[in-house]
């Protein structure tokens, strides 16, 4: 027998949301060991890059077309980006040692260009 896979109701459904999701949780535990002075700047910075890559999958989950879809999940593929580059300088400043959410980070990135080919290869 074929197995069907389960069509996403919600964009809680998704794999890629989820693991975008548990990146966030892991960003905020890690930056809570931030220096103070840091407050308003790479803390601020780091998680809302984090925050902005599962909800713009979300956003793009209920767009109605394959482009608008499209377009949120590469918006959240920048936000990914932006987040690469905050733990590398997280790292770099003995803030914290992110190798749990670098790791994230590759996952994410796989699944997100994973469902964005699989709608680009449904329209052709």
């Amino acid at each position: 027998m074929e197995k069907r896979k389960k069509s996403a109701k919600h964009f809680q459904d998704l794999i890629v949301w989820q693991k975008a999701h548990e990146l966030v949780l892991k960003i905020y535990s890690m930056t809570k060991q931030f220096p103070n002075d840091e407050r308003f700047g790479l803390t601020t910075q780091i998680r809302r890059s984090a925050i902005s890559i599962p909800a713009n999958i979300a956003e793009g989950f209920k767009r109605k077309t394959d482009t608008d879809k499209v377009r949120f999940f590469n918006i959240a593929q920048a936000s990914l980006e932006e987040t690469r580059y905050y733990l590398i300088l997280t790292r770099d400043l003995n803030y914290a040692n992110p190798e749990t959410q670098s790791l994230l980070i590759e996952e994410v990135s796989k699944l997100l260009n994973a469902y964005i080919n699989s709608i680009l290869s449904h329209n052709q």
